[in-house]
């Protein structure tokens, strides 16, 4: 998905897929050029800002007699930017490239309140989770840079999430990625391998955060040989001194510039819009595989809200082959885990996907599952009776007229759409202003597979 020049990023190394230049590549550097070990960040106390962990007990002084009198705490800001803004370190190095970044951001005024609409959903997640780990806190602005913030985000490398991750890299770093679900778009998957890796890659080059993201964006090989020739012609090994791609060098100074921006907006004479200081989503466990139609709906919250809480489920109900939870709206968990259980397994899933075999006729399929033909091409938006081996059907039990699903895709008519060359389910789920997730379910495609030109796709649109 594309934002403008600016807006969306993609990494380009070996493993993660190619960033979007926004500013000239060139400069030379002014002042310090690498961060090396971190240092000046206090540990972060998990629980303090969370509801994922537990909080501090207090502590007695010896003896447990009370010395003096103890200050009332500072009164925790009630903006997520404050917060970030209190953690900032990085935005005093110097560049010509960052100051060109810089005016690249300023020229789009339609970034910031983008991404703190956004924030207002993940980026809370994000701080706790890079503050519980003494990162600096400016890898919270990582995703920012990568994809503004959008789960997603899907670039033309076939790298995709907020943090840009490839199918390889997901793979190797233990992502689910099938057709159910895909950990490289879920929030907290995503977050929690590009943090392990970001720290592994801080390791191997020598503490310097720097060159961390360099090899993030490029590829540590990528990055291990440039610092291999300069050593072997006796030149600094530092970011700025690398002979690295182009944009990769384009790629870091757009961090530099978005955290010297979010540390002085009044300078730069930008409003930036408040995020909450606070969760925005809590975790409910759903025991087994639900409808996210009927989820929502339990939850007393809007589907579409549940999708992008939960943008790793890729069809209609969660995938069946992992943890059954989801992310639901802060203080909705309970609401939904009661009426949950109050489901039978039947009343979970009103809906399966059956996969056609050679032989088999809507006739035949209907009377294997209890239901009718007509109702098997009104779901499946068939208009006669011919269907392939190989194709997905989906099948409604018997009490599909009480599903929101059905209700919805009633709505909304199919309307075919031919693949053209250089079309991207991001590109398409864009210019008919659907999701990429309702794409895929629609279609049962693998979002790891690339469109072939001539390929019709499903799209429920409204006013097809």
């Amino acid at each position: 998905m594309q934002l403008s020049r600016l807006l969306i990023v993609f990494s380009s190394f070996a493993l993660l897929s190619a960033c979007a230049s926004t500013g000239p590549a060139g400069g030379t550097p002014v002042s310090v050029s690498s961060l090396v070990p971190h240092t000046s960040y206090p540990s972060y106390t998990p629980g303090s800002h969370s509801v994922w962990g537990a909080s501090p007990s207090p502590s007695a002084s010896a003896g447990g007699a009370v010395t003096e009198a103890k200050q009332p705490p500072e009164e925790a800001p009630s903006d997520l930017w404050e917060r970030i803004r209190s953690e900032l370190s990085w935005q005093d190095i110097e560049n010509r490239q960052v100051d060109q970044a810089v005016d690249n951001y300023l020229d789009q005024p339609s970034y910031l309140p983008l991404v703190s609409e956004r924030g207002s959903l993940y980026l809370y997640y994000i701080v706790e989770e890079v503050q519980k780990r003494n990162m600096p806190i400016e890898i919270a602005l990582v995703p920012l840079v990568e994809s503004t913030l959008n789960p997603m985000a899907y670039s033309p490398g076939r790298a995709a999430g907020m943090w840009q991750i490839m199918p390889d890299t997901g793979e190797h770093l233990g992502l689910q990625q099938d057709s159910w679900f895909d950990g490289r778009r879920a929030v907290r998957d995503s977050t929690q391998v590009a943090l392990d890796y970001l720290e592994r890659l801080h390791d191997e080059f020598d503490d310097d955060w720097l060159l961390a993201l360099a090899a993030y964006n490029a590829g540590e090989g990528r990055v291990a040989r440039a610092r291999q020739d300069n050593l072997d012609k006796g030149l600094p090994t530092d970011f700025w001194s690398l002979d690295l791609p182009r944009e990769t060098r384009r790629y870091i100074p757009k961090v530099l510039a978005l955290s010297q921006i979010v540390a002085e907006p009044d300078a730069h004479a930008v409003d930036i819009p408040p995020v909450p200081d606070e969760p925005a989503f809590e975790i409910a466990e759903i025991g087994g595989q639900i409808e996210l139609a009927r989820a929502a709906e339990l939850a007393d919250v809007s589907l579409e809200t549940l999708r992008e809480l939960n943008p790793g489920q890729l069809r209609w109900a969660t995938a069946p082959d992992r943890a059954q939870e989801l992310l639901v709206p802060l203080g909705t968990s309970a609401r939904l885990e009661e009426e949950l259980a109050q489901l039978t397994a039947a009343e979970r899933v009103r809906w399966r996907q059956y996969t056609i075999k050679p032989g088999d006729n809507l006739q035949s399929i209907s009377r294997k599952f209890h239901t009718d033909v007509g109702l098997l091409r009104r779901v499946n938006h068939l208009s006669g009776n011919n269907i392939r081996a190989g194709n997905n059907l989906m099948i409604p039990s018997n009490d599909w007229s009480s599903g929101l699903a059905v209700t919805e895709l009633g709505d909304k008519p199919a309307l075919g759409y031919k693949v053209r060359r250089g079309d991207s389910l991001a590109r398409i789920a864009g210019k008919y202003k659907v999701s990429v997730n309702d794409i895929v379910a629609w279609n049962s495609l693998d979002p790891n597979k690339f469109l072939k030109p001539g390929q019709t796709l499903k799209l429920h649109v409204n006013g097809s």
